[in-house]
């Protein structure tokens, strides 16, 4: 557990995420959750091992869905505040990214802390620093479609599906393609 690699972890979230069966997603993301804790309690000022913490655990909560997801969703968000104060910038941006697309998809007071505002700050965060990311535009572009902006959210789906392919990580930019030709599916 302890030579548990960034690089691991990505991979097994793309497992995960979108090789995994539905009912069958929740217990992958619930392991793979224990195996990032375990590598931060050996580096915990490592601030992409908490992105990748917040990641994990919002796509299991995810999984998981309705109300017991909430404790989950604000573990996220307590990791991806303290990769933020470590390091701003870590991995592109990502933690902005995760952030913003929690308090978008995350329900409002009195059930959770989502926040539309926050939102949008958060993912314009994200575009300042990773402006051509596949991932900053497809959660920016979807949030503008929830948010019936629909000409504004294809501009940024477009641009995540011409984003250039990640080394190592093409089980996720596949994935993620298909997520956002779906959405882009829905606009026209």
């Amino acid at each position: 557990m302890a030579n548990t690699t960034l690089e691991d972890l990505q991979h097994e979230w793309s497992i995960c995420q979108y090789q995994t069966l539905a009912a069958k997603k929740e217990s992958c993301f619930s392991a793979l959750s224990q195996k990032t804790h375990n590598a931060i309690q050996a580096h915990n000022t490592d601030a992409s091992l908490l992105i990748w913490s917040g990641i994990i655990d919002s796509s299991w909560a995810g999984a998981k869905g309705g109300l017991g997801a909430l404790s989950l969703v604000k573990q996220a968000r307590s990791n991806l505040e303290k990769a933020i104060e470590i390091d701003p910038g870590a991995l592109q941006g990502s933690a902005w990214t995760s952030l913003g697309a929690l308090y978008y998809q995350v329900p409002g007071w009195p059930i959770g802390f989502g926040d539309k505002e926050k939102a949008e700050e958060m993912l314009k965060k994200a575009l300042a620093i990773n402006p051509d990311g596949i991932d900053p535009n497809y959660f920016y572009g979807d949030f503008l479609l929830q948010e019936k902006k629909n000409q504004d959210a294809k501009r940024y789906l477009d641009k995540a599906l011409k984003a250039p392919a990640r080394p190592g990580r093409e089980i996720a930019d596949n994935g993620r393609r298909r997520d956002i030709a779906k959405d882009l599916a829905s606009i026209k």
